[in-house]
């Protein structure tokens, strides 16, 4: 459920001793109990597939709203970036140009195709209410319960509310260990004398914190190949970064929204749709190469996607779980 900052762990042996046997086991060992961290590539041909497991439990279906609640300061046209994005996921008119962002959200298609349940309709997500938090109620500085606590500023009937911080708040392990995060909660308020629960998600602009972490690839890396940083499609670093870790959480969301959807390994650090395939967003790419992306012939930024209004998007590639490969759009 976390969208995690890549890291890169190097292991070197400079000489054979009467303990490499020792050190060799203890080493496979961690790397067996890390599952969580696995990371796959669409060019590592060696991997055994991962296999995806549904735990039984509901995934998101029939219409959802997508509220949003900006927390700090953010201009217009950065809130124009995120709504137009939810906006391209199952917009009634789709965009012609392709690849498209909701060719994209398409491919969670194939997880629901998988379930056999009754009388669910068709997944149709839409932008709901943006709830303006730019006086800091809460502070500065975040802990994951008051991330909850934003999130119930938003509707809780058919919805993911959706918190987005801005670059001048600190939350409680950003960068260390994640650059954003979904789960669910239950409702302080009844629906229909009941309380239910509630998906939402949270996002934080990482521009002035770690770009090198949550912003890349438009941003120098602090571990790994130092490849040049690619132009953000939206001319904006901080909110691109945001765009690419949030799809990656509404994919994550939709497909394993109460911790018993699909999802592989433990359900406190899962790898989801997008997250099991982390730093791919084309063919071709590798460890510090996002891939072969398509590039804008006037503005130089690199894309994937197209969207409404015009817009151009960076999106991470999907786990297809009929092939047990991570599937990009391009």
């Amino acid at each position: 459920m976390l969208c995690s900052p890549p890291v890169i762990r190097l292991i070197m042996a400079s000489s054979l001793s009467s303990h490499f046997l020792l050190q060799l086991f203890l080493v496979i060992s961690i790397i067996q109990s890390s599952s969580a961290a696995r990371k796959i590539s669409v060019t590592d041909q060696t991997q055994e597939p991962l296999l995806f497991q549904y735990h039984n439990g509901p995934l998101l279906t029939g219409e959802v709203s997508i509220n949003l609640i900006w927390y700090g300061q953010f201009r217009p046209s950065q809130r124009a970036i995120v709504s137009d994005f939810i906006a391209s996921l199952s917009s009634r008119k789709p965009t012609k140009a392709q690849p498209s962002v909701a060719t994209w959200w398409k491919a969670t298609e194939k997880y629901y195709n998988l379930v056999k349940t009754k009388n669910s309709s068709p997944l149709l997500l839409s932008v709901g209410t943006q709830v303006l938090d730019e006086s800091y109620s809460l502070g500065k500085s975040l802990s994951n319960k008051q991330i909850v606590q934003l999130a119930s500023k938003g509707g809780q009937k058919d919805a993911v509310n959706v918190v987005l911080t801005s670059s001048d708040v600190a939350v409680e392990g950003f960068c260390s260990s994640k650059c954003g995060t979904h789960g669910s909660s239950v409702s302080p308020q009844k629906i229909n004398g009941k309380r239910s629960k509630f998906a939402y998600i949270w996002v934080g602009n990482s521009e002035t914190q770690c770009p090198g972490q949550c912003a890349w690839p438009f941003h120098q890396p602090i571990y790994g190949p130092q490849n040049a940083p690619l132009v953000a499609p939206n001319n904006d670093v901080g909110l691109d970064g945001m765009v690419v870790n949030l799809a990656s959480l509404l994919a994550g969301t939709a497909t394993n929204p109460f911790e018993n959807g699909y999802f592989q390994g433990p359900k406190e650090a899962p790898l989801e749709a997008a997250s099991a395939c982390p730093g791919v967003y084309a063919k071709g790419a590798y460890p510090g190469y996002a891939g072969d992306l398509l590039v804008d012939s006037t503005t130089g930024a690199s894309y994937n996607a197209h969207g409404v209004n015009g817009r151009k998007y960076v999106l991470p590639a999907l786990f297809d779980p009929s092939t047990s490969t991570c599937s990009t759009l391009i």
